[in-house]
């Protein structure tokens, strides 16, 4: 057994600490309270980790300390700039598509560092390295393309419906099989042509598996990629030997795959149901949507309804971070609350683009963690809740999701908004939210709806109540 060095021991230590630092900036970013300094954790961690890999690099000779120092500091430096630019101008509303973004280059990452270790090898590696070799390729190509069609759907550049691939979900195990021959054909050979092929395959792949999902699922297939990342860069770090990115990309996969699995359960659906339905797509009785009666609500109408009541729950969606309307809500709950008006906030798992995406919003606005209600929270006291505004929400709102068995979303677990006395939903019109389906709850004798941008619609209702 080969004695270590006091550098190598070192070493080794350092990678176990990054890893330490990690986990637990993970664990912080399971509470929004702790989320910021978990960030900033993780963040610490994955600087020790490039300062060790700069270390084992020089202290095995493979390049120079100055020129190792110099890589680093202009990836630095670009990297960062990028990164600061980014975190100024990319609004809340748009964080889901640079998640998605961020999860592709990561895949991308990690397939250059597996083209690389083909290239430098001179096709002379161990069948252990060529598996993970080829995994990391394949994997990290099918995150690179499917996370930028999912891209290209959040951020309205392709169509958020389905789009039918010929031969639908047998065409892509066709082109899965095809890639794992031709990886198998390498590492049984020697011969990298085959890797290529696979790389190639992988890349085509990622645009037909992702291209039929429809634009609802969108926020779940990223999810799934960013689990994708994190395995392709765990199997980067096998084949490089990298302890710090094996550990990293391990709990990028697994929390990927544990968040991916969470917001199926909210939803009600199957992983699989969520890949290969096409859900979104043309649904019976689309023509009738909105067509229908509603009794319309104005500044004023909304204004009274709040001023006598006794609790007020408030259901965020979408249609709030596109308005940019977290402050505006926040102000006119501190007046209900100065009216010695109870006023929460129900949160459903999958509200917004991505899960958290109305807390961090909602967060913004610098209101408390503590209003901030989940699902099991919520749905017990709606029954004794005398209003209830909905701003930009619906398909979490549906209670076909509860009373029509012949729903596409029939046993997903919902806000039951409508056991309240009053529902006032905030809503440009009554167009279909992803689901593409109706929802019922607008044409209730309970319901108002309040057409109109809903930042304007809460401004104009604070002014209405300081009129009463």
């Amino acid at each position: 057994m080969t004695e270590l060095s006091f550098t190598e021991i070192v070493i080794a230590l350092a990678y176990l600490a990054a890893g330490v630092l990690f986990i637990v900036g993970l664990k912080g970013l399971t509470s929004p309270k702790t989320a910021r300094k978990g960030n900033r954790i993780a963040a610490v961690g994955m600087l020790v980790a490039i300062i060790v890999v700069i270390a084992d690099l020089v202290a095995h000779n493979t390049v120079s300390a100055t020129a190792a120092w110099a890589i680093v500091v202009a990836g630095i430096i670009v990297g960062g700039a990028i990164g600061a630019f980014l975190a100024l101008r990319v609004q809340m509303t748009d964080m889901p598509q640079l998640v998605a973004a961020f999860n592709g280059f990561g895949g991308g990452a990690s397939a250059l560092v597996a083209a690389e270790v083909i290239v430098s090898a001179e096709y002379s590696f161990s069948a252990e390295i060529g598996v993970t070799t080829a995994l990391s390729l394949i994997i990290g190509a099918i995150t690179l393309t499917g996370s930028f069609i999912a891209y290209a759907k959040l951020q309205g550049l392709i169509g958020g419906k389905p789009v039918a691939i010929p031969g639908g979900p047998a065409t892509n195990a066709v082109i899965a099989v095809a890639a794992l021959a031709a990886s198998i054909f390498s590492i049984a050979t020697g011969n990298v042509a085959g890797y290529w092929v696979a790389t190639a395959l992988a890349l085509v792949l990622g645009v037909t598996a992702v291209l039929p999902i429809g634009g609802a699922d969108m926020p779940v297939v990223i999810s799934l990629l960013n689990s994708f990342s994190g395995i392709a860069a765990a199997m980067a770090g096998f084949t490089i030997g990298n302890q710090a990115l094996i550990i990293g990309g391990a709990l990028v996969g697994a929390a990927g795959l544990i968040l991916t699995l969470d917001m199926s359960v909210a939803m009600n659906r199957s992983i699989p149901n969520i890949l290969f339905s096409g859900f979104g797509g043309t649904v019976a009785g689309a023509d009738e949507i909105g067509t229908k009666p509603v009794k319309r609500a104005t500044p004023d109408d909304a204004a009274i309804a709040l001023a006598y009541a006794q609790s007020v729950m408030v259901v965020p969606g979408y249609g709030l971070a596109v308005a940019q309307a977290q402050h505006a809500v926040r102000d006119l709950a501190a007046e209900l609350e100065e009216r010695g008006i109870e006023v929460h906030y129900a949160i459903h798992p999958v509200a917004g683009r991505m899960p958290g995406h109305m807390n961090v919003l909602l967060a913004e606005a610098d209101i408390s963690y503590d209003l901030l209600l989940d699902l099991d929270q919520s749905n017990p006291k709606f029954g004794q809740t005398d209003v209830v505004l909905v701003i930009g929400a619906n398909d979490v709102i549906n209670p076909a999701a509860k009373n029509d068995p012949d729903s596409p979303i029939y046993g997903m677990p919902i806000l039951n908004v409508d056991e309240a006395r009053t529902v006032i939903v905030v809503k440009r019109s009554l167009s279909p939210g992803f689901a593409g389906i109706d929802n019922p709850l607008f044409y209730e004798d309970g319901t108002m709806m309040f057409f109109a941008d809903a930042k304007a619609a809460l401004e104009d209702t604070l002014a209405a109540l300081g009129n009463l």
